[in-house]
């Protein structure tokens, strides 16, 4: 089933600055990326992907920013799963 969500503008800026950051940890850019690969395309998140975005947001320790990058990627996960 083609997912209907996509990674906003917004979102979509943040996660190429992510990118290009050097001090960005492992998880930033791996949630950057998935939130880039999903811009302008109906791909959805993997279930490895759900799980590292899930976590991000159960945690205190990560930053807006990076609880920003996991929630759009969470959004644009599988229901069903």
């Amino acid at each position: 089933m083609a997912n209907s969500k996509q990674t906003s503008k917004g979102v979509g800026s943040l996660a190429a600055k992510t990118l290009q950051s050097k001090s960005a940890s492992d998880i930033q850019k791996s949630l950057a990326g998935a939130a880039l690969a999903q811009k302008g395309t109906s791909k959805q998140t993997g279930s490895e992907m759900e799980d590292v975005a899930s976590k991000v947001l159960k945690s205190d320790k990560y930053a807006a920013d990076t609880k920003r990058l996991a929630g759009s990627v969470l959004a644009q996960s599988n229901k069903k799963r």
